[in-house]
């Protein structure tokens, strides 16, 4: 399978579909291969890169640091979208990959033609996230120190979703075996923006909230939508693990397209 060097690591991508670009980008924990189904119908659409970040699942890293940031993972994405001629894409990003993706857009507005952020989190933005971020990278450090690294995917989705023994194994899997990765890019901490960082994205952007999600995801996504010029939103049914497919991201990347 394709992989692409990036500084210190060997990104796996795949493309699925012809067509204009569109670029993934998989949240903590998670993988390229979560967005598989996903990617499928999205490539009726468009050109669809899906790939692994550095340190999670099939993209290796020579020696992963104790702490890897935001703009780390940008850089990646940036790299990896202009080696495959694939500027402008379409980015579509969930959970902290939506922070990366609102990161590329502020560092090279010129790389990304539009922004689909499936429940977005950056720090900033609302007092109560900010808090319950801190509180989480506490809940993981104490996990890796008590129970092992393998316990680190575990405690990041009782946080966030709320469960872990009735999610399906293969997502357990993963989360499990990306724990090291998982506290690296914690340690990290998120990307932190200010109203005029939001006024200054220039890429139509599509704000997407979910109905089972913390409430604060979703004041989030109200701060996204109102200080982002022109940003639309829309909620969907479910949790935090928002389907790239869904039929109004498709409505709107359909639009995008086609203009």
């Amino acid at each position: 399978m394709p992989r692409f060097p990036v500084s210190g690591a060997d990104l796996y991508y795949e493309e699925h579909g012809s067509g204009e670009p569109l670029l993934t980008i998989h949240g903590t924990g998670s993988a390229g291969y979560a967005w598989s189904a996903a990617a499928e119908r999205l490539a009726r659409l468009g050109r669809v890169i899906v790939y692994d970040r550095r340190g999670f699942t099939r993209s290796a890293v020579s020696d992963l640091p104790d702490m890897t940031t935001v703009a780390r993972h940008t850089e990646d994405a940036l790299v990896l979208l202009r080696a495959l001629d694939a500027v402008p894409a379409v980015v579509i990003g969930r959970s902290y990959g939506g922070s990366v993706a609102l990161d590329l857009a502020l560092r090279a507005p010129d790389a990304v033609r539009a922004l689909v952020l499936l429940e977005a989190a950056p720090f900033g933005l609302s007092a109560a996230m900010d808090s319950w971020g801190a509180d989480l990278t506490t809940t993981l450090e104490q996990a890796a120190a008590e129970r092992g690294i393998d316990a680190v995917g575990e405690a990041l989705l009782r946080d966030v979703l709320g469960e872990w023994e009735n999610l399906p194994a293969g997502l357990r899997e993963l989360f499990t075996g990306n724990g090291a990765a998982i506290l690296a890019e914690t340690r990290g901490g998120e990307l932190t923006l200010t109203d005029g960082d939001l006024a200054r994205i220039t890429a139509p952007t599509l704000v997407v909230s979910a109905a089972d999600s913390p409430d604060i995801f979703r004041d989030v996504a109200a701060r996204l939508e109102s200080g982002i010029p022109g940003a639309r939103s829309a909620h969907v049914e479910g949790g935090h693990l928002v389907d790239p497919a869904d039929p109004v991201v498709q409505e709107f990347v359909s639009g995008i397209l086609a203009s």
